[in-house]
């Protein structure tokens, strides 16, 4: 594995393995076992989109990794004033051992990666997270104590998240539904890598307009924000239009009994889910938040160590 970009991207071994791994390094990290397998390594952090969650766990993943993580706002670098992304590719390539990238457009990241000679750690863009996807399965795992066979229903936007979850659904062997009001669905292209995936490993894959049907019978539930960075000008429409896309208590009911409740926050509260459901007694979310880091360090660590 010689970049991070998309869970589509990986073996279903790798992707095991990324899994297996972070969980050993959280251990370690709770026992207070130093693991400095990064030592005298740097990442290069370029943040285009404004964090919290992202730029926390990846500064303090790479402290922990015994290396050194460098922030790098887009706005302070040449890459804002018009640079190339060729040339800051070559350049990175020749101070730093890692490149970490949270931005807009996709294809930054595969540019990067196509032009640089080091790891590139796709942190986020508008079309995959898959970071949080890793994050997300590994906290399922760590409730339910398996993911093959288990059932994760998306409601909302088919976006970025939704994207991501699919690709590491299908690797997982878990059965996803996911539930977009017309005209917000996720993308084909997903849809159908995702399905191709899928039947290497038996899982099952719903594309639906209709929540409760994508929520009956999941062991995990999920929901994203109904309007993502760069959508602020598009809100009051989406609020209509995904208002019946609301992951209420009564929705959660379609779900199991033990079902649990995830989201990558940040939430709000009253329009994608409400209170009783994210502040709930089955919420896990910030397990899931937490596991940002050791997922994160796994990565890290597997591409980036000697």
């Amino acid at each position: 594995m010689k970049h991070f970009i998309s869970i589509h991207d990986i073996t279903t071994e790798e992707f095991h393995a990324l899994l297996d791994l972070a969980i050993r390094l959280k251990k370690e990290t709770k026992a207070g076992i130093a693991h400095p397998i990064l030592k005298g390594k740097s990442l290069g952090m370029i943040f285009t989109k404004s964090s919290t969650r992202t730029r926390i766990s990846f500064e303090v993943g790479m402290y922990q990794l015994g290396g050194h993580p460098l922030y790098l706002n887009a706005n302070d670098m040449q890459l804002g004033r018009g640079e190339s992304i060729y040339d800051t590719a070559n350049v990175m390539s020749r101070f730093v051992d890692g490149i970490m990238i949270r931005t807009f457009a996709h294809q930054d990241v595969l540019d990067l990666a196509k032009y640089g000679t080091v790891p590139v750690i796709n942190a986020l863009t508008d079309y995959l997270h898959p970071c949080q996807a890793m994050a997300d399965l590994m906290t399922v795992y760590e409730h339910k104590g398996k993911l093959e066979g288990l059932k994760l229903a998306y409601v909302g936007d088919g976006n970025n998240v939704a994207h991501s979850l699919l690709y590491a659904c299908a690797k997982a062997g878990m059965h996803m539904s996911v539930a977009t009001p017309k005209g917000y669905a996720c993308a084909d292209e997903v849809v159908e890598n995702a399905k191709a995936d899928a039947k290497e490993t038996g899982s099952r894959i719903l594309i639906t307009n209709d929540p409760e049907e994508a929520v009956a019978g999941a062991d995990v539930v999920c929901t994203d924000t109904w309007t993502s960075m760069g959508q602020e000008a598009e809100k009051a429409e989406r609020v209509k239009i995904f208002k019946d896309y609301q992951v209420n208590a009564a929705l959660f009911a379609k779900a199991k009994e033990d079902s649990v409740f995830i989201h990558c926050l940040p939430a709000y509260r009253g329009y994608e889910v409400t209170e009783d459901v994210i502040d709930g007694p089955r919420s896990i979310i910030f397990d899931e938040a937490e596991n940002r880091l050791h997922a994160q360090k796994a990565i890290l660590a597997t591409l980036m160590a000697d």
